[in-house]
């Protein structure tokens, strides 16, 4: 059975996707990115700035599915820029408790919806809720 979760905010937005689908005990987050909830622009300030927004976007579309980032095994991280890998991981690493970060692969991507630096997509477990 499939659940399409949306935060509150993406659903004012109408995107011809969902944030998330929930199938069996595995919720599959589409990749996010740092936009302002519910809008279709980035947040300023850079690697950074975007990077909290868009941890912030994932957080509340896992509390949607009645989730946190402790359930989080896999992610995909899209970076505009390699070096700004560092940057990332900054802002990253205090989401998860040490020893306990999901698997995770970093791609460095020409180009990003709205000219994004990061984009991230995950997997969790929803067995436990």
């Amino acid at each position: 059975m499939l659940t399409f979760i949306n935060s509150p905010a993406s659903r004012t937005a109408n995107l011809p996707f969902s944030q998330a689908v929930r199938m069996g005990d595995v919720v599959y987050l589409s990749g996010a990115i740092g936009n302002a909830p519910g809008k279709m622009e980035l947040v300023p300030g850079g690697i950074d700035a975007e990077s909290r927004q868009m941890m912030q976007n994932i957080e509340s579309v896992l509390k949607e599915a009645g989730l946190g980032f402790e359930h989080v095994f896999k992610a995909v991280v899209y970076l505009a820029d390699m070096a700004e890998w560092g940057a990332f991981n900054k802002v990253y690493t205090p989401h998860f408790k040490a020893g306990r970060f999901p698997a995770r692969t970093a791609i460095g991507a020409h180009q990003l919806i709205l000219g994004a630096r990061v984009e991230m997509e995950c997997w969790a477990d929803g067995s436990g809720r």
